[in-house]
This record gives structure tokens, sequence and C-alpha cells, in this order.
């Protein structure tokens, strides 16, 4: 059923941390029901539009650090492509500014 998909461990560490986000805000919004508020995001948001948006903002750093790989080992030397783990990293750390923030 898989079987199209590359199942790296990043790709499965991804996909579980996307799993357990939804998971972790439907029992949070069971629990506290979310008000819109205003951040540094042009429009008014609940979490579950935060998550939305960072999950997408998530998406396309990973998409653009696999797609710069190449150029990331022009400019900085490198032997081999960087570790997807830092495009992993840099991800969830722009999705916690989305949803802290945004």
């Amino acid at each position: 059923m898989f079987a199209w998909m590359v199942w790296t461990t990043p790709v499965a560490v991804f996909f579980g941390c996307v799993v357990l986000m939804l998971a972790g805000m439907t029992i949070w919004e069971l629990r506290s029901p979310t008000h819109t508020r205003k951040g540094f995001l042009p429009i008014a948001t609940t979490r579950g539009d935060r998550l939305f948006i960072g999950l997408m903002c998530a998406a396309w750093v990973n998409l653009v650090f696999v797609g710069m790989g190449q150029r990331f080992m022009a400019w900085f030397s490198l032997d081999e492509p960087p570790s997807v783990w830092i495009s992993f990293v840099v991800s969830m750390l722009v999705l916690a500014l989305v949803m802290r923030k945004g």
C-alpha cells in the first residue's frame, strides 16, 4: 500500500510527528476550545489555523532544503548533501514559531 513512498527514517519521523500533533490538537480542542487571536500573521487565527499554516511552512522548508542540497554542497564545499535532519529541526522550529507567535 505504501510502496510508492520512500520511507526513510526522517520521513517516517516527520509524518509520525504530524499524526501526533493532529491527535494532540484534537484532544486540546476538546478540553479547551480555542479563540481567534492576532499575532504576526496578517489574519486572525485559531490554534488549528496556525497548525495548518505551520505544517505548510514546515513542508516548504523541507522541500527547499532537499531541493537546495546540491547547491549547499557547492556553496559550503561539502562532500555530500547535508543531512535532512537539519531541515527537520529547522521546520519544527518554524512550526513552533507559527504556533506560538502567529
